[in-house]
Order: structure tokens, then sequence, then C-alpha cells
């Protein structure tokens, strides 16, 4: 789908700058828009800048992510992987607006379809898988009206699982998972990553230094056997409300984040 012309009505899109203008994203104008949590997903993925590297982008939405990855790394192969048709095609669009074309690809498929869907490649074939999944679950908040961001924000018990099972499927041997999801849900979320990925590092996120972290960044590696690490925690705004340094070399300049102690290689 990557070469598709987007069949979604642009009146009903807006068109937002990523990465300090370098990176231009049609998205839905009412619904799920992606935003602070797509970035830093993108920027902690292990990716060297001339790495020839296989990246699996699961539950993409209209790009993000993996459209930041893809630019900030010239040697890495993306696919994107959305269960929705129309923002498959917006992401399409945007993969096509941006130049990504001969690196990006937009596959419709459903995570939580039995059997999973196809991506197009063996299982156990890409390097770096990354996911920012539904940060809910199905009857613990109030549904949204709208059909999109329900989808994106909530899930069964039982979703969660199978998201993390679909990831260690997908990664190579030796290949990475990072995951982003909210404060309350890093429990379950390593309980499901454990014994499908070892060497587990968890990065917190903070909206400024004196409130707690709303978001985690958790990374590992497949086959790893190295414990688990709680890195320093990433703050995004200085008193005031401006960027701190740090967030404006990821979230304007494209910086990466590295989610590895200081000083600890790959084990």
């Amino acid at each position: 789908m990557s070469g598709a012309v987007c069949a979604v009505d642009e009146t009903l899109l807006t068109g937002d700058a990523f990465l300090g203008g370098r990176l231009m994203l049609l998205q839905p104008r009412a619904g799920y828009r992606a935003g602070l949590d797509a970035v830093l997903l993108a920027a902690a993925a292990p990716v060297g800048r001339n790495e020839a590297a296989r990246v699996l982008d699961v539950g993409a939405g209209v790009g993000a992510v993996g459209l930041c990855i893809a630019l900030r790394c010239p040697g890495a192969e993306v696919v994107l992987l959305e269960r929705d048709a129309g923002l498959a095609e917006v992401a399409a669009e945007n993969v096509r607006r941006n130049g990504l074309a001969g690196r990006v690809r937009v596959i419709v498929g459903d995570v939580l379809a039995r059997p999973a869907a196809a991506v197009g490649r063996r299982p156990e074939t890409f390097d770096h898988v990354l996911a920012n999944p539904p940060y809910h679950a199905s009857g613990r908040v109030t549904r949204s009206s709208e059909p999109l961001k329900d989808a994106a924000h909530s899930m069964d018990e039982a979703g969660l699982e199978r998201w993390v099972r679909y990831l260690a499927r997908m990664a190579a041997p030796a290949g990475t998972a990072t995951v982003i999801h909210k404060t309350e849900e890093l429990g379950n979320l390593l309980a499901r990553l454990a014994g499908r990925f070892g060497g587990l590092n968890v990065l917190p996120v903070q909206p400024r230094w004196d409130e707690p972290a709303n978001r985690i960044l958790v990374q590992g590696r497949k086959g790893s056997r190295a414990p688990l690490a709680l890195l320093p925690a990433f703050v995004v705004h200085r008193e005031g409300g401006a960027l701190t340094a740090g967030a404006e070399a990821v979230l304007r300049n494209g910086s990466g984040l590295v989610l590895r102690p200081h000083g600890a290689g790959a084990a």
C-alpha cells in the first residue's frame, strides 16, 4: 500500500509537523492522534543511523512511529502494521508525501486476529519490533463515541498478552522489542515480556521534575539473560513549560533515546 493515493477525505484530516517540521503527517481531526508517545517510542528504537535494520511498527495508526524511525535511520526498512484500513490509507499517503516509499511499507492486519495477520515476512525476521498498544482494559474506562479513538485506547484483558506474544513471534533471535505504556501497567507489561524478552530496561517519562511519571518505555532483547534495569527518568518540561534539553533534542531535533544503563552492552 505504500504507493497508494490517499482515499480519505482530506477535509477530515489535519497536517501536523513532527521532528521540527522535517516530518509532516496527515491524521484525523477527530479521534486518536499521534503525538509525544509516538515520537518517544520511535526515538527509543535502538536502530543505528546507518544500520540496515528491519523494523516492525505494530498498531501503526497513521505511521508516526515508523516514519520517525525511517527519517532518523536511512538504512532502516520499515513495515507499518495497522488494522484499520482507513488509517492505513492515511499512513500510506504519509509515506508517499515524505518520500519514504522505497523503504516503508504499509500492511493492513490485526494483531488480535486469530491467527495474527501475516506481515509479508516469516516469523522471527525483524531486528526491532515496536508497539504503542491500547492503554486501557475494556470495561474499566468510559468508551469513546469515536470508533478509532476507542480502538486505539482500549482492549480486553487478554489483549496485552496477545500483543506481546505477537512481538515475540516477529522479533528475530537477539532482536529487540520496545513498548510504551502508562506507568500503572508496568507490572503487567513486565510479566507479559518475561520469558520472551530479557535484559529489560525501563525508562520512566515524567511531564516535569516534580511530577510522577505517567508513561514508561520498556525495551528488551529476545534471548537475553541480563537483569532488569530501572533507568533515570526522562523529563519532558522544565519549570515554566519549556522543553528540557533532552526533550528538545528528541522531539525537535530527532535524536535517539538510549535505553540501557550507562556503559552496558548487549547481553
